[in-house]
């Protein structure tokens, strides 16, 4: 079988310093690829004035397999600051995740929020008799990725069309008379396609890997018109799936539910705002964003990313403090994506290994502040906590090749 390309894009900040981290890890477990470098983020907009550039979305459609690592974005006048200023007023700065997201339909955003047992970071709870415990958390999200309040179909001042639209609605007699110049809009959009895709996606998910239930996380009896679409499009496809009980929550109210009762929970789906929130929720319970994995899926074009952003304040440490983990389970997922599952079951098993004998933390693992003072109080850099993994990957090869000889 011919070698894999894999496009990487380690963007901004951290980002450069956790993607090689993965590409090591991948090699150790022995996936085979050749990796080509893709330009994105916010030096590429600063020159540029794209911060995903042609080049970089062709290599993505030639290729089919992206690893990123994360971005800078800024708001729309510190965009506007930072461009060159021959290029300053010729272009307009949106996100270059969410644009690739909306280029290759990326629709399907998976994210695992999974608690190794022994993670400081993991939640606990106080029993009622007394003492704590540690529940355990196995959570999967699944985040319609293009849609939504992400769409990105708004306005500030909206022109008169979209005000004489708008003026329609009887709602908007309270916004009637705000002049322009102080009226930003946005436009939350939800297709029955997409809703159609993502929750289906779920439930197939909850199927082949045993979750014992699938949860529509919307908010309907506000958004009744959206919220209202997905939660018609769960009930519709969950009777495809009798054997999953489809729950109903909205978000504020699952913000809560997940601190009391988060082993609960099965599967999530929700649209894109909502799924990026719980997602995050959820994160916490495990160990925060650097233990946070996600993929980007589409009918073609996969790409995997942490879910954590670039970090700018510890980009410039050396040696690097970050935790490559959620960057490392990332790589782990796209594995699953072309079924090399023997490989990314190992990395899982390697990064287990290491939580659970706790010799070796980065600093968000340790509850200390992040900066240059980190290692000197005991801190694990980002290389040693690559280094402890890769131990952990020979060892666990090493057990598993005794057992097959026994």
């Amino acid at each position: 079988m011919s070698k894999r390309t894999v496009v990487t894009m380690p963007g901004d900040g951290i980002g450069n310093q956790v993607l090689p981290e993965a590409i090591r890890v991948l090699n150790a477990v022995g996936f085979e690829a050749n990796y080509v470098h893709g330009d994105i983020g916010w030096e590429i907009w600063c020159n540029e004035g794209n911060a995903l550039p042609e080049r970089t979305i062709k290599l993505l459609a030639e290729h089919k397999l992206g690893l990123f690592g994360a971005i800078t974005s800024k708001p729309k006048k510190e965009a506007d600051a930072e461009i060159k200023p021959e290029l300053r007023g010729k272009f307009s700065y949106f996100s270059p995740i969410v644009t690739m997201r909306q280029k290759f339909n990326l629709d399907v955003c998976l994210r695992p929020c999974i608690g190794f047992p022994g993670n400081p970071l993991n939640f606990i709870r106080k029993k009622p008799s007394g003492g704590f415990e540690e529940p355990p958390v196995n959570v999967v999200v699944f985040r319609q990725n293009t849609e939504g309040l992400y769409a990105g179909v708004e306005w500030t001042n909206p022109p008169a069309q979209v005000r004489d639209a708008l003026a329609t609605h009887s709602k908007f007699k309270a916004f009637a008379n705000v002049k322009g110049e102080d009226l930003a809009i946005s436009v939350r959009i939800i297709t029955r396609a997409a809703a159609e895709r993502i929750c289906r996606a779920a439930f197939e998910y909850a199927n082949k890997f045993g979750y014992k239930n699938v949860t529509i996380c919307e908010k309907p009896n506000v958004l009744r018109e959206t919220s209202g679409l997905m939660e018609e499009m769960a009930k519709q496809v969950a009777r495809d799936f009798p054997g999953i009980p489809l729950w109903s929550t909205n978000i504020d109210a699952q913000t809560m539910w997940l601190t009391k009762n988060p082993e609960e929970y099965g599967v999530i789906v929700a649209s894109n705002l909502f799924g990026d929130v719980i997602s995050d929720a959820f994160a916490g319970l495990i160990g925060g964003l650097g233990f946070a994995a996600s993929g980007n899926i589409g009918a073609e074009v996969a790409v995997f990313e942490p879910t954590h952003g670039s970090a700018p304040k510890y980009a410039e440490l050396n040696p690097s403090i970050v935790n490559p983990i959620a960057m490392i389970l990332s790589a782990a997922m796209m594995l699953d994506h072309i079924g090399e599952n023997d490989k990314s079951n190992l990395i899982r098993k390697a990064i287990a290994g290491v939580v659970a004998e706790g010799k070796v933390r980065t600093y968000d693992m340790m509850r200390i502040p992040g900066g240059a003072k980190a290692i000197s109080q005991g801190a694990a850099s980002t290389t040693q906590m690559t280094d402890a993994i890769l131990y952990e990957v020979e060892k666990v090869q090493a057990r598993e090749l005794a057992a097959a000889v026994r």
